[in-house]
């Protein structure tokens, strides 16, 4: 253990360990993501397909260097029965960059490799944007409603994003994950954006709609993930983890059925399927609001029973 040696200095090294790992497996990428290119679809499967292991395993040295240098109590419930050769929707809420660190340490060889929907301009991160881009993450332009008002050509770009990369991830087990908030947490995102939930950011219910019509037939679970640093502010729980500032980490994983009836429904122009799905999701962020405050506080605050709505209409 490291945790001995000063702040700044055990983040500045626990960063330096990251990017030497991340260079290590990066150049063990090379070979497939050159294969890649080719516009052969098998070949372009096998590439992804093969580049998983790799990335498994840089998930793993992630988590040694962690625990090497971290003395973080880990408080994580709800991973029993999970099968590494099932495919899972992975739905979360989003506190920080950590929350990806998170995911892959709690979820390693339990489930399939996760993936989850990237801004486009991610893809210039040095070396994780194109590792990004080999193991098929979906990288997806976002555009105003405002700009597409002036565009309205652009409409449901993202729809045929999703779908095309969805139509990828049936050929193997994966694991798609979705942060609805569709952004870290903060308390000043809060107010601005008006939320109705005391610990959480109103929900986007589009992304989740595409990625179940499009796959929901494939996906075995829905995993309801809640995650919380209850010592730590929003604000740089990244920086923190590195220098080994957050004691605690608690995360509670619900295993839930897949709604039914929803593969190739059309989220944007069928109102009866927008509706059901947002009403399923914000029963999924009542819930998660209740859970954390019950985690914060738990001697004053009990969390409600909140009914939730197993699956949606055909």
């Amino acid at each position: 253990m490291l945790s001995f040696l000063p702040s700044p200095l055990l983040g500045l090294f626990t960063a330096a360990l990251i990017c030497l790992n991340t260079a290590f497996w990066f150049s063990l990428f090379l070979p497939f993501m050159l294969l890649k290119l080719l516009p052969i679809k098998a070949l372009q499967t096998f590439c992804a397909r093969g580049l998983i292991p790799l990335a498994e395993s840089w998930v793993r040295c992630n988590s040694l260097i962690l625990h090497l240098t971290q003395q973080t109590r880990w408080d994580v419930q709800g991973l029993e029965n999970l099968d590494p050769k099932a495919s899972y929707l992975v739905i979360s809420n989003h506190r920080s960059w950590t929350d990806i660190f998170v995911l892959q340490h709690i979820f390693q060889g339990r489930i399939p490799f996760l993936k989850f929907f990237l801004k486009k301009e991610l893809i210039w991160v040095p070396l994780l944007g194109l590792a990004w881009w080999a193991l098929d993450f979906p990288f997806m332009q976002r555009y105003s409603r405002a700009f597409l008002e002036k565009h309205p050509h652009l409409r449901g770009k993202d729809m045929e994003t999703t779908q095309k990369y969805c139509a990828r991830y049936k050929h193997y087990p994966v694991s798609v994950i979705n942060f609805l908030e569709g952004s870290r947490f903060t308390p000043a995102k809060q107010k601005a954006r008006q939320s109705v939930y005391q610990h959480l950011l109103n929900p986007k219910a589009g992304g989740v709609a595409l990625t179940l019509s499009s796959l929901g037939d494939y996906l075995q679970q829905v995993l309801d993930v809640t995650i919380l640093y209850p010592q730590n502010r929003p604000k740089n729980i990244f920086w923190c983890l590195l220098s080994g500032k957050i004691p605690e980490v608690v995360v509670r994983v619900r295993a839930l059925p897949v709604p039914a009836g929803v593969m190739d429904r059309d989220y944007l122009n069928d109102e009866t399927f927008r509706s059901e799905i947002q009403n399923w999701v914000n029963s999924l962020w009542q819930h998660k609001d209740a859970q954390i405050e019950a985690l914060l506080n738990p001697a004053e605050s009990e969390a409600p029973a909140i009914a939730h709505q197993a699956g949606l209409k055909a």
